[in-house]
């Protein structure tokens, strides 16, 4: 059966058990991969437009360099793997990307092992303001003694 698979990143935070967990199984399942870069901008304060087409040409070009190394190594091993990058408020921008594209089956977290909203200061993290309105589950990887164990965040 042919799955698709989407790992989202927040700006350059990279979890490599994430990544290994999501080559494991994208092999396993015959999925396709697509690396999502999030990354957070405020667009509501007043700057100057060129200001700001900068700024965000720079972001996209350095983490961009971040997810086509990291797509690098899921072609070497010939999983089909497609990146994105968007810019604005998370939560809003995550959402507009589910829209424009055929449902994923599964939304990796790919930034960090534990959940985003279990970490010390992270209580209102944007991820859940969004995990109830997804068709699929998120899943948060982390070391489980030798093993690997997919969580999901914001959801009891």
């Amino acid at each position: 059966m042919f799955l698709r698979f989407l790992i989202i990143f927040e700006g350059e935070k990279i979890c490599e058990k994430a990544l290994a967990y999501s080559r494991e199984l994208a092999l396993r399942m015959d999925s396709e991969v697509t690396l999502l870069g999030l990354v957070e901008m405020d667009f509501k304060q007043k700057t100057q437009l060129e200001s700001r087409r900068k700024t965000i040409s720079s972001i996209k070009n350095q983490v961009g360099k971040a997810l086509s190394g990291l797509s690098s190594e899921f072609v070497k091993i010939g999983i089909s793997v497609s990146v994105a990058i968007r810019v604005g408020d998370p939560a809003e921008e995550l959402l507009k990307f589910l829209a424009e594209r055929t449902p994923f089956q599964t939304i990796i977290w790919g930034s960090t092992e534990e959940p985003p909203d279990s970490q010390s200061g992270a209580r209102n993290h944007w991820i859940k303001r969004v995990t109830d309105k997804l068709e699929c589950p998120i899943f948060t990887v982390k070391a489980k003694g030798n093993g690997i164990s997919g969580e999901t965040p914001g959801r009891s």
